[in-house]
């Protein structure tokens, strides 16, 4: 049925019966799919169960749910993946507010004659998934453009390990990654952060350890107009100045050792009309890390980590069996020089979410990989707060360069170095730290 959807240019998530009116009436979504899309032990035919780790002695059993660079990492650096059950009550899934405006929101989409998300009346975009049941391949990247971590805004804590070919730890660094969206607010009385409805997000990154990147810090300004780069400035100490860099320069590593492109950045780094020649090139059933994923018992929330030549390489991971993904290629069709030729992006119908990125290098030689795992912010009797729910976000992230064996890990800490701390819709993140004179201040 899937292999049909594709070549008919079917739209609609859901097997049995369509998923998101399921969704809409708060329903359990097992009534859209077989049993066999549901339960990992029915997919093998009992091989690998709920609660079993996947190893290089049975990840053959899955190989097909898997993209190609985790099924290497699995079956030959020592990586281990617990199995848990899947998540059939969407609420688990997304912030409340943005599932929220999703369905309330639903059919009010469409794309004008440049391509840009707008409005039935042509407006901006008011909030949610544009396109929660998304016909072609680029209408479902519209979701994950829009609304990065599907908060109006958000500061992150971030502590990062760059691991060498040799399994040692090459960088360490702690950094924040702050948003702020100006359309499509969820958690606001309007929609539109006022005077602002020309941009789409401000985003900040600022670098707190160690002492010889401490400062080093840089804002985009994202335009609404998918087709305009961003305005991207950064402050590098040793110069003791601001600089204006080339918006198109988005392939090259941040610091030192680390494999993280701005590119790379939810796997939407780029303004969405910068790529082009979307695809989707299948439907079909993946594991994904989107539950049971945060670990708020542990000191700073702190993954374990195993794996590789010293067991540092890869973060404890859980996933489920994700009855149906959205698989798309899009091409950097606006850099000339990029050195990617081809993006391959896993998108779950449910929430629209990158369950798995990779790219590939203009050769057609499988790259890199950027995976992230997402939770609800619960581990046993901990649970954090967003407002009056649970917290959602993604919580750890592998950034896996195969050419050359380095590996990028970093994860959504409770605070780092400097003393800053993670959190979302706070008040006044912009001008705290996403203006020209904030990342001076910040870089000194």
């Amino acid at each position: 049925m899937f292999l049909d959807k594709v070549s008919k240019g079917v739209a609609g998530a859901g097997v049995l019966t369509p998923l998101w009116p399921l969704i809409s009436q708060a329903q359990d979504i097992s009534a859209a799919y077989p049993e066999e899309l549901l339960s990992i032990e029915s997919y093998t035919k009992g091989k690998i169960k709920v609660g079993d780790m996947l190893t290089s002695e049975n990840v053959e059993h899955v190989q097909d749910l898997l993209d190609p660079i985790t099924y290497i990492e699995v079956l030959e650096q020592g990586r281990q993946i617990k199995i848990v059950k899947t998540t059939t009550d969407v609420t688990k899934l997304f912030p409340a507010e943005y599932l929220e405006a999703t369905i309330k929101n639903q059919g009010k989409a469409k794309l004008d004659e440049n391509n840009n998300v707008v409005t039935q009346e042509g407006e901006p975009w008011i909030g949610g998934n544009p396109f929660p049941d998304a016909k072609t391949g680029l209408e479902a990247y519209a979701n994950l453009t829009l609304s990065w971590g599907r908060h109006d805004s958000a500061m992150y804590a971030i502590r990062d390990w760059d691991i060498g070919p040799d399994g040692s730890e090459q960088y360490q660094y702690d950094f924040v990654w702050a948003e702020q969206n100006t359309v499509g607010l969820t958690n606001s009385d309007t929609p539109y952060m006022e005077g602002r409805e020309d941009l789409l997000r401000y985003n900040a990154i600022w670098f707190t350890y160690p002492n010889d990147s401490r400062g080093t810090s840089f804002v985009n300004t994202w335009y609404y107009d998918q087709r305009k780069f961003p305005d991207l400035y950064g402050y590098i100490p040793a110069f003791k100045r601001v600089r204006r860099f080339p918006s198109s320069q988005r392939f090259e590593p941040l610091v030192p050792g680390i494999t993280l492109f701005l590119s790379d950045g939810w796997c939407a780094g780029d303004p969405m009309l910068t790529w082009g020649n979307y695809e989707i090139v299948a439907r079909k059933p993946m594991l994904g890390g989107v539950s049971e994923n945060w670990h708020g018992s542990n000191p700073n929330s702190e993954p374990t980590v195993h794996g590789g030549p010293q067991g540092k390489t890869f973060f404890e991971t859980t996933m489920e069996l994700i009855p149906e993904v959205i698989v798309i290629d899009l091409e950097p069709t606006g850099f000339p020089r990029a050195p990617v030729g081809k993006k391959r992006v896993w998108l779950d119908t449910r929430t629209m979410m990158f369950v798995a990125c990779v790219t590939y290098d203009r050769r057609g030689e499988l790259w890199k990989s950027v995976q992230v795992t997402t939770s609800q912010f619960i581990d046993g009797d901990t649970v954090k707060m967003d407002g009056d729910h649970p917290g959602w976000s993604w919580t750890k992230c592998h950034v896996h360069d195969i050419q050359s064996n380095r590996m990028s890990r970093f994860y959504h800490a409770e605070e780092i170095r400097g003393g800053f701390k993670s959190g979302w819709n706070q008040d006044g993140l912009y001008e705290k730290y996403m203006t020209i004179p904030a990342i001076r201040r910040l870089g000194s």
